[in-house]
Order: structure tokens, then C-alpha cells, then sequence
């Protein structure tokens, strides 16, 4: 297949839906900018770390609480109408937010705004790989959407650089909220794949915890929450502290933070565009693996004398680590489940791995105020050295996407040993093994 006929952004409708990520992306990059800014304006220097970390965490309890029950609450609804009317919602939660002034009265909204997020990310996450069906075009899609990502992350804080230049830093609420237009727009004209089958089977509290019950069985997808929390450890002091460390150490919050993130963001496109080469070369599991470990032997870094170039350059090195870990996540996911369970196990993932998020977020800003910057690094480094090393050990070294497998209790005919042909009298065959209705036990299988 050439490089043209793999690249992603040659089908229309993946091209609207990055567009509509990038403004949905901006928004939330904007407002992350602005809650950051705000923390600052309320603690200070003292405490800016703690109330940030508080307000990070809201965001999780959202994210882990509602993201299963969303993905069952919307499972055979037009996932279009859904996600524009949740973009709709996330626009007017932003304009009051201007108006707060206390940490409760931000963390109220924060909580009401990251719900919703929780229903859109892993619905909008579960549409691409139906678009885009071939693995290579999907697996360079991912990189496309770490690339968002990265736009988010360099463009957010230069624009708020830019508007804090003529605006007061609560206004940002506003322009984030105007970045959800382009999203909504991107998303109206978007042609989605027919929605198929939907699997809404069973009661609602089966259809929230399918997503959960295939993750818990699949060793890979352990072996990828693992390695999610262990990055998380560490880079939740770069999401807290940053703002932190730019006005102790670099002298004005407002000045030198977003450019801290701005080189942030430049290092994880290009940890993003190294990606596809490297699972092809080694694996996605190697790759999320050294990601881990360089992240956290970066942190290590910390510890020495360190100029603004020094500062910038090791931020640089943070995003390019974080982008190694994260980009190959929805290639997991994609090879662990069906299509018609894609949206569950997404919205487990989505659930799992900001459970991990709301460990990281306060105890980062907790150990960033008690132990200081440098010597809380230190230490969540350290940490996810070990849960890296852990998750090596849950995601086997040797992990085929076919594996043989018995199926003792189907009958001859039944449609599942027509459509792959088994031999012998317990219906031995192979194919890509998934955890569903027929296939509910991991170590039933072997590799092919």
C-alpha cells in the first residue's frame, strides 16, 4: 500500500472530524490555560499547585465516574446528534466560569463541564477506527490525533499568551468557548459511518460495565492501564507544576508558563511522528514501555542546575516521552475488541486511565507543596519506574492478535464455526481473539 493510499486525511470524513478535534482540543487547552491561571490568582505561589491539583482531580472524578455510564446511556443513539449536542453543552458551561472567584465555585462547573466531556471523548474516539477500517491507515490516524493533541498543546498557550496581551486571564473561559464553534461546525458537516449494530443487550448496568469486564479479562489492555498510570505519575507534576515553576523559578507565571507548555507541546509532536516507525520496528508494547521509562529518567533531570534553555529543552523532552506512551493506546484498544464493543472498551479506557489521572493530579500538587518542585520529581519518577516495570510483567512479551481456541459447547453449525471453519470434536480454531459473548475466558486461548 503506498503513503498516499495510508494516509488518513485522505478520507473526508476523517478530515472534518480532526478539524472538529482540534477546535474541541483548543477549547479545552484554553480553558486548562485559564483554570491554571486562575489557581494561580486565588493561591499564589504557595498554594497554586494544591488548588490546581484539587480542581485536575474534579476533572477525573468526572471522567471516571461518568464515562462508563455515558457509553451505555448513549449506545444506539446517532452518535452525531450526541456529540454536537454535548459539544453544544460544553460551550455555555464555559461563559460562567469567567465570573468565579472561588475554588468551590470553579470546581462546580469544572465537574458539570468534564461530565459531558466523558460522553463525547470516547464516542468521538470509537467512530474513527469505523472510518477508517484498514489498521495501518488507523494506526496512522492515532498519530494525526496525538497531533491534535500537540496543536492543543503549543497553540493553547500561545493564543493565550496572545489574548492575555489585551484581555484579563478570565476572559480565556470566553475565547475557549468560541473555539467550540469550529468544532460543532466540523462535526455537523462530517459524514458519519452507519451506525450498524449496537449491542444494547441486557440492562443498563451490564451495558455500563461490558467495557470494564472485557478490559479487566484482556492482559494487554491491563498491561496499557498500567503503563498510563505509571506515565501518569510523572507527568502529572509537569501538568501541575508547571505554573508553579515558572513563576518560583522563571519569575512571571503568565509569562513563561504557557511558553514552558508550548515546548511541551512541540516535543510530544514529535515523540507523535516517531511513533508509527517505532511499533512497526519493535512494538507497541516496547514503545509505550521506553516512553515510561524516559520520562522518568528525565525527571531525574531536575535535580541539576537548570537555565531557561535547560527548562525548555527538558519540557521538550517531557512531551516527546509522553507522546511514546500515549500515541499507541487506540491501536490497542482497536485490537482488543470488536466492532460492535469498541465503544464500551473505549469508554473503560477512558474511565480506567483518568482513574489513574486522579490518583497523580493531588498527590503531585501535594508533594510539589510539602517536598518542593524538585524533590517531588524525584519521587514520582521513581514511581513510575516501578508500575512501568509492573506492567511489563501483566502485558505478555508475546501477545499475537490470532490465538487457537476451543469451543466445546457450539454446535457444528453453529454460525460462528461457519464463518471460521474448526476441526476435531471440540471445534478447535484460530482467528483474531476478542473477550465477547463467545470468547469470555483469556486463558482459554493460545497463540497461533
Amino acid at each position: 500500500m503506498t503513503d498516499a493510499r495510508i494516509s488518513p486525511v485522505a478520507n473526508p470524513a476523517f478530515r472534518t472530524l480532526f478539524v472538529g478535534q482540534v477546535f474541541s482540543l483548543l477549547a479545552i487547552g484554553l480553558m486548562t490555560v485559564a483554570m491554571s491561571l486562575a489557581a494561580y490568582r486565588i493561591g499564589g505561589t504557595a498554594a497554586a499547585g494544591q488548588i490546581l491539583g484539587f480542581l485536575l482531580a474534579v476533572k477525573m472524578v468526572a471522567y471516571v465516574g461518568i464515562a462508563p455510564l455515558a457509553a451505555a446511556l448513549f449506545a444506539g443513539r446517532s452518535r452525531k446528534r450526541v456529540m454536537v449536542g454535548l459539544d453544544v453543552a460544553r460551550m455555555l458551561l464555559l461563559l460562567p466560569m469567567a465570573f468565579a472567584s472561588q475554588t468551590w465555585q470553579i470546581a462546580a462547573l469544572a465537574l458539570v463541564f468534564f461530565a459531558v466531556s466523558s460522553g463525547f471523548t470516547p464516542i468521538f474516539q470509537s467512530v474513527i477506527p469505523d472510518v477508517l477500517s484498514d489498521e495501518r491507515v488507523y494506526s496512522r490516524a492515532l498519530v494525526w490525533s496525538r497531533i491534535a493533541y500537540t496543536l492543543e498543546s503549543v497553540l493553547s498557550p500561545v493564543l493565550a499568551a496572545m489574548v492575555l496581551q489585551v484581555l484579563a486571564g478570565k476572559y480565556l473561559f470566553w475565547v475557549a468557548a468560541l473555539a467550540f464553534i469550529g468544532s460543532i461546525a466540523a462535526l455537523v458537516i462530517t459524514r458519519f459511518p452507519p451506525e450498524g449494530s449496537d449491542g444494547r443487550t441486557g440492562s443498563f448496568v451490564s451495558r455500563a460495565f461490558r467495557g470494564l469486564s472485557i478490559y479487566r479479562r484482556t492482559p494487554r489492555l491491563r498491561g496499557l492501564f498500567l503503563l498510563n498510570f505509571a506515565l501518569s505519575l510523572s507527568m502529572a507534576w509537569v501538568l501541575v507544576n508547571s505554573v508553579v515553576l515558572a513563576g518560583a523559578r522563571l519569575g512571571d507565571a503568565e509569562t513563561h508558563f504557557p511558553i514552558l507548555m508550548a515546548f511541551y507541546g512541540l516535543g510530544a509532536a514529535m515523540g507523535a511522528v516517531l511513533v508509527p516507525r517505532l511499533v512497526e520496528a519493535q512494538d507497541d508494547r516496547r514503545v509505550m514501555a521506553s516512553g515510561a521509562v524516559l520520562h522518568a529518567v528525565l525527571g531525574l533531570v531536575i535535580a541539576l542546575p537548570l537555565g531557561y534553555a535547560g527548562y525548555m529543552a527538558l519540557w521538550l523532552g517531557f512531551g516527546l516521552a509522553a507522546s511514546l506512551v500515549l500515541t499507541p493506546g487506540g491501536l490497542v484498544i482497536a485490537r482488543s475488541a470488536t466492532a460492535k464493543d469498541r465503544p464500551a472498551v473505549f469508554a473503560a479506557q477512558f474511565s480506567l486511565s483518568h482513574a489513574g489521572w486522579l490518583l497523580a493530579y493531588p498527590l503531585a500538587g501535594e508533594l510539589g507543596a510539602r517536598a518542593g518542585l524538585e524533590p517531588a520529581l524525584l519521587i514520582l519518577s521513581g514511581m513510575t519506574v516501578g508500575v512501568a516495570a509492573l506492567g511489563l510483567r501483566i502485558w505478555p512479551a508475546t501477545d499475537p492478535l490470532t490465538r487457537e481456541h476451543d469451543h466445546p459447547e457450539l454446535a457444528r453449525d453453529h454460525p460462528h464455526l461457519r464463518h471460521t471453519p474448526a476441526q476435531g470434536p471440540r471445534h478447535r480454531h484460530s482467528h483474531a481473539f476478542f473477550i465477547d459473548d463467545l470468547h469470555p475466558d483469556w486463558s482459554a486461548s493460545r497463540p497461533a
